[in-house]
Order: structure tokens, then C-alpha cells, then sequence
């Protein structure tokens, strides 16, 4: 377990359950902007996190608890992550009215705007602003996820002693950790997880755009294992040794990858044209990749060049002060915590 680096005190921390390891991050205020005060890290099976068992459910729990026991944060308040894959993210365009009628409105038209039926799901909005289509009208993003899965992990953390004070979208935690404060030019994040990734396009302080695309580190994985004739962990250590490299191992691994991450390359084309058909003339600024997505040799190189973007590896404290003497070690963690950071900065 990677653990804590200064005592402090701070409202709630923010915790990232996600597929492949369990990540904690708590900051307090400071003249600098928001201070580092704890980091932590667990890894977990993605086969115990993907599973509903009540037995496999109260593991994940325990490995919860224990890292909250070890990196001993200052509260017991904590701001949650809710997995792009479970959340169902649409920007819609509604007349002008005021925030109340608004709120009205959009619950009238639930059915419409949400796949699920509201009676079993929890929905959320925000006004983003003026609508780029119709100038009578104001863009809002609509949110919506099962109750089930709240309530299962409400249970889950109340249950190990935590004070569940918000659940958020990765993908808001992402744009708000991986982005500038103050930058409210287009920009596109990358974050390839175990299972799949998340494409964000942000623009003046919040998501304009929000997916998840079912293609994951475990798909790259399985592509160049199959294809190589090797096991898993010698799939993993040729990606992450050879990558995109065209001219390591006569190229199999960089094919094995492309043949792996070709849709992955297609949804996020589509994103980008449906993006620059909404907001007209509005050019995306800057990709940031986090994840694996950062990790594999050569592959942000690719990005920039096939989509002709400017690439920069995503930095989770970009936004926050962190501590010289632990500089290096934070820098090579941090692709793993970028929505645990941006959980942490909520309200900061």
C-alpha cells in the first residue's frame, strides 16, 4: 500500500473504488490552493470487484476498511465515485425558465431523457450555459444511475464506519482533477481503466461530453497474449516495455495493440466529430491521457498524431500543492489518481 504523507485536517476525503485498485485522497485548504495531506492506494481482483456475491461484496468492504484503518484520515466524511459504466450522462437543450421550473421540467421529461424508469433511478442536472443550437435555449447536463447501486454501496461504506457526504461521475472528478482551474478551452481526457475507458470533453469548467467505452487494459491484454502466444503477465510486460514501438519484437506487440484499440480509436473520432458539429468552430485545445492510456510506451505519441491534438500526460495534482520531498514518488502514482484527486477538490 502506497500510504499518507502529512497529518492534517480536512471536511471529507475523496474515495475511487475502482476495478483495479482502491485509491484515497484528502486535502485541506491552503494559501497555496488545495494541500495534499494523504494519498493511499490498494490494488483489488477486478473479478471481486465486478461481483454482486454478498460474500465477494463484504471482501471489498474489509479491503476498504483496512485502508482507511492504515492511511488513518482525519474525518470519517468521504465524497465517492460512481463508475462511468454504471452512469447515464446526456446533455440536452431546454427552454430558458427559471432554476425551479427547470428542475420540473426535466423530471417531466425523464422518460424521455434517461433510459431507466426514474421511480428506480436517482437523477441529477446542471446548467451549463447558453445553448450553442438555439439561442432560446440553455444546455443542461442530465445524470442518472440506478438507486440499487447507491443503496448496495451506501450499505457498503456506512456499514465499515464512513459518512457518505456525495457520490460523483468519474468523469467530473477527472475533468475537475486533470484540468487547469481556470481553463475554459475545449480539452479531451483519455483514461483507459481495467474493464473500460473514459472519453471526457471538457469546456469552460465542466464535461460537454461524457463516455464509456467497453474497452479496457484487460482487452489490450488479451489481444497481445492471444496473439503473442504468451500468458497474461507476459502480455502485460511486453505493453508496458514495448508498446506502440513499431520496431521492438518485429512489431507484434504494436499490432496486437492497434488490432485491440482500434474501436477504441473509432469512438473517440465520433466524439470529437460530434463535439466540433455542436460547438462550431470551437477547436479542442489539448488531450490529456491518464490510466494505461499514459503508461504504454509510444501510445500518447500516437494519440497526438492520429488525431492531430497536443498530447500531455495527465497529472492528478496539477491543481494541488504537494510536498518537494515526495514529488517524484507522487508524480509516478499519479496516472492511478486522478479521480480520487478530483473528488478531493470538490468545494476546494
Amino acid at each position: 500500500m502506497d500510504m499518507g504523507i502529512l497529518n492534517g485536517i480536512g471536511n471529507f476525503f475523496g474515495l475511487d473504488i475502482g476495478t483495479s485498485a482502491i485509491r484515497l485522497v484528502e486535502l485541506r485548504p491552503s494559501p497555496k490552493g488545495p494541500q495534499l495531506v494523504n494519498y493511499a492506494l490498494v490494488p483489488i481482483d477486478s473479478k471481486l470487484m465486478l461481483s454482486d456475491s454478498p460474500a465477494d461484496r463484504n471482501k471489498v468492504a474489509l479491503i476498504i476498511k483496512q485502508l482507511v484503518q492504515q492511511a488513518k484520515p482525519s474525518t470519517k466524511n468521504v465524497a465517492v465515485n460512481l463508475p462511468s459504466s454504471r452512469v447515464f450522462t446526456t446533455i440536452v437543450d431546454m427552454d430558458k425558465l427559471a432554476p425551479d421550473e427547470l428542475a420540473k421540467s426535466i423530471k417531466y421529461q425523464a422518460d424521455t431523457l434517461i433510459p431507466t424508469p426514474l421511480e428506480s433511478s436517482k437523477l441529477d442536472w446542471a446548467l451549463l450555459g447558453a445553448s450553442p443550437v438555439d439561442q432560446n435555449k440553455v444546455e443542461v447536463l442530465v445524470s442518472s444511475i440506478n438507486n440499487s447501486y447507491i443503496e448496495t454501496t451506501l450499505d457498503l461504506l456506512e456499514n465499515i464506519g464512513l459518512n457518505v457526504i456525495a457520490f460523483e461521475p468519474e468523469a467530473i472528478a477527472l475533468s475537475r482533477a486533470l484540468v487547469p482551474f481556470n481553463e475554459l478551452k475545449p480539452q479531451i481526457i483519455l483514461d483507459i481503466g481495467a474493464i473500460s475507458s473514459d472519453l471526457v470533453i471538457s469546456m469552460n469548467g465542466g464535461p460537454r461530453l461524457i463516455r464509456s467505452i467497453p474497452i479496457g487494459n484487460e482487452a489490450l491484454l488479451r489481444s497481445v497474449s492471444e496473439n503473442l502466444n504468451v500468458d497474461l503477465n507476459q502480455a502485460q510486460q511486453f505493453i508496458f516495455k514495448f508498446g506502440l514501438m513499431k520496431d521492438k519484437v518485429e512489431g507484434q506487440v504494436y499490432n496486437s495493440l492497434l488490432l485491440a484499440a482500434e474501436n477504441l480509436f473509432a469512438e473517440i473520432e465520433k466524439s470529437i466529430k460530434f463535439f466540433q458539429n455542436r460547438y462550431k468552430n470551437v477547436p479542442l485545445e489539448k488531450f490529456y491521457v491518464t490510466g494505461s492510456a499514459s503508461s504504454i510506451p509510444e501510445f500518447p505519441l500516437f494519440i497526438a498524431n492520429k488525431f492531430g491534438i497536443k498530447v500531455e500526460i495527465g497529472n492528478a495534482w496539477s491543481n494541488i500543492a504537494i510536498p518537494e520531498n515526495k514529488r517524484n514518488d507522487l508524480m509516478a502514482v499519479s496516472n492511478q489518481f486522478a479521480v480520487a484527486a478530483g473528488l478531493a477538490e470538490r468545494n476546494q
